[in-house]
């Protein structure tokens, strides 16, 4: 069945974009007319505005476009969705917003303590695996996934605890603690460990694991969360085989396998970004003392 059948609201989110499409101007107002207003602030690269453009597409993507409708239906969607949410918007963020307005965001009197905190490498490998497995116990799951409020709290929770995740990693911000050197890919290499859990108990079980993708009535209250409850009540709708060809338990194991290689391709990536950045910092180190050699070749 085609999900035309949910509506334009169901399918594209016009008021989540209206608020995307808002940020993004303010954003581009305060990196440009207003940026004189901020303390330290410098010129902003055509790099960052295409990165933080991306982030914002690739938020759209994951929490407004019919990706999320289809999350609600097929659980391979979902961890998709997932994915995109906690793995690629974060470090797109990080990297598209300049230093000097992440200080104006960061260095706030309850902000910047509970930041600090939550960024400490270890804490915030603990914190964002813990929360994110949390989420995916079958109870949670979906007890969360039906209830609109706690959907959004949870949600919101994974969501810091990513941005603390790949704060240590990626940030630039001067006076701020970062990972140097090897220990950037012993981190990469324990976030993928401690996050392989969740993905293996998704993998491997050979039963449904949430009702929210098996029990009817279970499916239409998550249902509630993206499709008004008006058109919802329309419908005539008896479960998510309407839609989904897959079986329950095939269409789980893709769900967490989709996971797992999405994290490895951007965790990929991110190494790649690193050793990269790791080679010019030595080129440029290999520069600088060639000329001070042949300024004073005796020193």
């Amino acid at each position: 069945m085609s999900f035309d059948i949910f509506g334009f609201r169901a399918l594209w989110s016009p008021y989540f974009l209206i608020i995307l499409l808002i940020i993004t101007t303010l954003f581009f107002m305060v990196i440009g007319p207003w940026r004189t207003k901020f303390k330290n602030s410098t010129p902003v690269t055509t790099k960052q505005k295409v990165i933080f453009v991306s982030a914002i597409l690739s938020l759209y993507i994951s929490k407004g476009s019919p990706v999320d409708l289809l999350g609600h239906i097929m659980f391979s969607a979902h961890m998709t969705q997932m994915a995109i949410l906690y793995l690629v918007v974060p470090p797109l963020l990080i990297l598209g917003i300049p230093n000097w307005l992440w200080e104006f965001i960061l260095y706030r009197p309850v902000i910047k303590p509970v930041f600090t905190l939550l960024s400490k490498p270890i804490i915030a490998l603990i914190f964002f695996n813990g929360v994110f497995s949390l989420y995916h116990v079958p109870l949670v799951f979906d007890f969360v996934k039906t209830d609109p409020l706690y959907h959004s709290i949870m949600t919101t929770i994974i969501f810091i605890g990513a941005m603390s995740m790949w704060w240590p990693l990626l940030n630039t911000l001067p006076g701020w603690k970062s990972i140097t050197g090897i220990k950037k890919v012993g981190y990469i290499f324990a976030d993928g460990v401690l996050l392989t859990p969740a993905c293996a108990l998704i993998i491997f079980a050979t039963d449904p694991l949430y009702l929210t993708y098996s029990e009817p009535q279970a499916w239409i209250n998550a249902l509630q969360l993206c499709v008004p409850s008006d058109m919802l009540a329309g419908l005539n709708l008896t479960g998510p085989d309407m839609f989904n060809t897959l079986p329950t338990v095939e269409d789980q194991q893709l769900g967490g396998v989709l996971m797992k290689i999405i994290q490895e391709i951007v965790y990929g990536t991110i190494l790649a970004y690193i050793f990269f950045q790791w080679a010019r910092k030595e080129r440029e180190k290999d520069q600088q003392e060639y000329k001070d050699y042949s300024l004073d070749p005796i020193k």
